[in-house]
């Protein structure tokens, strides 16, 4: 039986919401012993608390905890620690050279590196020196790690293609999801949901402006998430002919069931990688409007030409105006769910991940 340790840095966001599927799937195996060390999670914690502990590095620089970290990874002797976001691949490094695998996905880049210069554009702006530099910490933890997971391909290209982690070093595993019992539309599109941090890669005023010539008068926007341009974004609605079709619900634990509750996604965001709520849309059976950026295009099934280019109100509109005027939309849904279910479930992501552990763990 092989023994995992997960490590968190974080108690939400999407790294937290997949180790908390990945590590209680495993768990239900005879195959793999787990364990969880990190703050206990926002969302799910009953799912691991049987296999807890907790342990906190609050800071990238806090060396105490760091080392305190590492002192109770060793204790518990596992074969494999799988380091989950970016503060404890720094810390889970440490570990390399001690005999056990170290694994780390890596869920994204920093906030402030636009989609162009990922993409590797010719003349797109590179981000400022400090996110430079911790691109190179992060190229340097790819290095020193056993393997580096990535959930979208694109992240894969970017890894090798501007960071220069070799090749060999990286496996591509798809991230999971709850997947329940998918709810298509029953008829048009009228009731649209964003989930995301109001800020501004997440495109949210973009898809104001997009809807505003494009909503009809019986259809409505839930806005679920918080952060610093949700006063932006509420005053626009004001301000226009949007009047009290749009809420702002704030952060919620149950995105699920919202999903479950609209006909329809939209995540107009700048970058992403492979998010997370669109994945859980997918299994809830309903249509998904999205830019073309990371690895989105990927898990709808879609050619990137096929979606809005980020920033693009006027493709993004024109969107929006299909997906109103479709016919069966149910179509759509039933089709996404399906994909979802072959791609993003937790039984599927957990097999996956214990196969990359073997095959570390025997040499191979």
């Amino acid at each position: 039986m092989t023994r995992i340790a997960y490590l968190l840095t974080q108690d939400s966001g999407g790294p937290v919401d997949v180790t908390v599927r990945l590590a209680a799937a495993l768990a239900k195996t005879d195959s793999a012993e787990v364990r969880v060390f990190g703050p206990r999670p926002r969302r799910g914690a009953e799912l691991v608390d049987p296999y807890f502990e907790e342990i906190l590095v609050p800071r990238k620089g806090d060396v105490r905890a760091a080392r305190l970290a590492r002192a109770a990874l060793r204790t518990w002797r596992p074969d494999v620690v799988h380091a989950q976001d970016r503060r404890s691949g720094l810390v889970s490094a440490g570990l390399a050279t001690t005999g056990t695998k170290i694994v780390h996905t890596y869920h994204g880049v920093p906030d402030d590196v636009e989609e162009p210069w990922f993409r590797g554009v010719r003349g797109a702006a590179p981000p400022p020196a400090y996110t430079r530099a911790v691109l190179a910490a992060d190229a340097a933890v790819a290095r020193v790690v056993h393997r580096t997971v990535v959930p979208a391909r694109e992240m894969g290209r970017f890894l090798r293609d501007r960071l220069y982690v070799p090749p060999h070093r990286m496996t591509h595993i798809d991230n999971c999801v709850d997947v329940g019992a998918a709810n298509p539309p029953a008829g048009p599109v009228r009731k649209l949901v964003f989930v995301g941090l109001l800020v501004e890669r997440k495109g949210l005023l973009t898809l104001l402006d997009a809807l505003e010539t494009t909503m009809p008068e019986d259809a409505t926007l839930t806005v679920v998430g918080d952060g610093p341009q949700r006063m932006q974004a509420e005053g626009r609605v004001s301000r226009r002919n949007l009047g009290d079709r749009v809420r702002f619900l704030g952060f919620r634990s149950d995105v699920p069931e919202l999903l479950l509750e609209h006909d329809a996604l939209v995540l107009p965001s700048t970058m992403e990688q492979q998010p997370l709520v669109v994945a859980e849309a997918m299994a809830a059976g309903k249509p998904v409007i999205a830019t073309d950026t990371g690895g989105v295009a990927d898990m709808l099934g879609v050619p990137g030409a096929d979606l809005p280019r980020p920033g693009d109100v006027a493709a993004l509109a024109a969107r929006l105006r299909d997906l109103f005027a479709d016919p069966d939309p149910a179509g759509t849904g039933e089709k996404l769910a399906i994909r979802a279910r072959e791609r993003f479930t937790a039984e599927v992501c957990a097999r996956r991940h214990l196969d990359l552990y073997r095959k570390l763990t025997s040499g191979r």
